[in-house]
C-alpha cells in the first residue's frame, strides 16, 4: 500500500485507495452527518476512493452514499466495507439503532480490513452498558481516533485502552477563504447547532440584560433546528421558553432564534460576520465540540463554559472560559469581548494561529495517513 506520505491516496499498485467511512444519515444527530460529509469531501480532494455508507433504519437510496438498515444484512454491507481498503467508522451514543447505538458492532466483527473507529463521545460516567458498547468498539477496531487530549487522556486512563492505539486528530473545520463578510450594524453574539436543553442559551439572555448599554447594542443570535429527540417528546418548549425568558428579561428586541437548515457556505459567512461565539453548554464533559472547531477554524473569539474541550482549546488566547455557575462572569467576559477590540484582536488572531491545523484538508490527510500505516 501506498506510504504515508504519499499525498495522492494511491496504493502500491497504482489506483487510488479506498477509503470506507460509515456513519448516520441526514436528518441524523448533525453534527456526526457534518463531520462525515466534510471528512469524505476532503479525502476525496486529496486523491482518495470513498465508499460511504449510511446505517438507517429504513432501505433508502439517494446521492452518492448508500443508505441501509443495519438489520438488512450484515454479510452485505460488511462485503461492501470489505472492498476498501480501510474504513472509517464514526461512532456516537445513539446515532445507530439498538441500544445505545450497539447493532453497529455487529457490521464492525464482520469487517476483514482495517477500522478505525472515531469516537465523537468519550463520556465521564457512563452508564453500564454505555461503557461496555464503548470498550466493546476500542477491542473491535484497530484504532480509535479522539478530538482533544482530554478524551485521549479520558479514554486510556478510565476505559484502560492502551496509548499506542489511540490516535488524537483535531476536529475540522471549514475556514473562509474569501474576505470576511461585512459585519452586521450590531455586533452579533453567536450560538448555532441543534437547539435542546444543556444548550445554556438561559445564561446568554440572562446576560443581555447587562449588555445593553454597550456601544451598538449587541444582539444574540440563536441559529439551529432544535433536537428532534426533543422536539419528539416535548415540542417547541425549551425554544418557547427561552423566547418568554428573552420578553421577560427586557432583551425580546436583541434576542433572535433563526430555526432554518444552513448550507456549509451559509454557516461559514454567519460564522465570520460575528463579533464573538458564544458556547454556554451546561455539560462539564464535553471532549469534543464540532461548534467550537468551526469557531476557531474561522478565526472568531469564542466564549465558554469550562468543559473539557473549551478549557484545552481556549488555552493559548482564543477565547475566554467561564464557570458554569457564575453568570456574572458569563456577562463580564461578552462585555469585554465586545468592548476592548484589542482583547478582541489577539483572540482572533489566535483563533487563526491554530486554524490551520483544525482545517479539513490537514484532518482528512491525517485519516488518510493513518489509514495507509493500517492497510500497508
Amino acid at each position: 500500500m501506498a506510504s504515508a506520505s504519499n499525498p495522492n491516496g494511491d496504493n502500491a499498485f497504482g489506483y487510488p485507495m479506498c477509503i470506507g467511512v460509515v456513519g448516520p444519515p441526514e436528518p441524523a444527530v448533525s453534527g456526526v452527518v457534518r463531520f462525515g460529509a466534510a471528512l469524505t469531501e476532503s479525502l476525496r480532494a486529496l486523491g482518495y476512493g470513498v465508499d460511504t455508507v449510511e446505517l438507517t433504519d429504513e432501505l433508502c437510496a439517494s446521492g452518492p452514499a448508500r443508505q441501509v438498515p443495519i438489520g438488512e444484512s450484515v454479510a452485505s454491507i460488511a462485503a461492501q466495507l470489505n472492498r476498501c481498503d480501510a474504513v472509517v467508522i464514526q461512532h456516537g451514543y445513539g446515532i445507530y439503532g439498538g441500544t445505545h447505538g450497539d447493532d453497529v458492532l455487529s457490521i464492525i466483527a464482520a469487517v476483514r480490513v482495517p477500522t478505525i473507529a472515531v469516537a465523537h463521545q468519550v463520556l465521564d460516567n457512563p452508564d453500564p452498558h454505555q461503557r461496555w458498547v464503548l470498550e466493546r468498539l476500542v477491542a473491535s477496531t484497530d484504532r480509535v481516533v479522539v478530538m482533544s487530549r482530554a478524551a485521549h487522556e479520558r479514554l486510556c486512563r478510565d476505559y484502560g485502552v492502551d496509548r499506542a492505539k489511540v490516535v488524537t486528530i483535531p476536529h475540522g473545520g471549514a475556514p473562509s477563504s474569501g474576505p470576511r463578510p461585512k459585519r452586521p450594524s450590531r455586533p452579533t453574539i453567536l450560538t448555532w447547532g441543534l437547539l435542546g436543553p444543556g444548550k445554556g442559551v438561559e445564561r446568554v439572555i440572562d446576560a443581555m440584560e447587562s449588555l445593553k448599554n454597550v456601544p451598538g447594542r449587541p444582539r444574540y443570535v440563536v441559529v439551529g433546528q432544535t433536537n428532534p429527540a426533543e422536539v419528539s417528546v416535548h415540542g417547541e418548549a425549551y425554544r418557547d421558553a427561552r423566547v418568554e425568558q428573552a420578553r421577560q428579561c427586557g432583551v425580546a428586541d436583541s434576542v433572535s432564534f433563526d430555526a432554518r437548515s444552513y448550507s456549509r457556505a451559509m454557516l461559514t459567512e454567519l460564522i465570520q460576520s460575528a463579533a464573538v461565539v458564544v458556547l454556554p453548554y451546561d455539560s462539564t464533559d464535553h471532549v469534543n465540540s464540532a461548534i467550537l472547531a468551526e469557531a476557531i477554524a474561522n478565526g472568531r473569539p469564542v466564549v465558554a463554559t469550562a468543559f473539557p474541550h473549551a478549557v484545552e482549546l481556549l488555552s493559548s488566547g482564543a477565547g475566554i472560559v467561564v464557570d458554569h455557575d457564575d453568570p456574572d462572569a458569563m456577562a463580564a467576559a461578552l462585555r469585554r469581548v465586545l468592548t476592548q477590540p484589542r482583547l478582541a484582536g489577539e483572540m482572533a488572531a489566535e483563533a487563526r494561529r491554530l486554524a490551520p491545523e483544525m482545517a479539513w484538508s490537514t484532518v482528512a490527510r491525517a485519516y488518510g495517513a493513518l489509514a495507509q500505516r493500517l492497510a500497508s
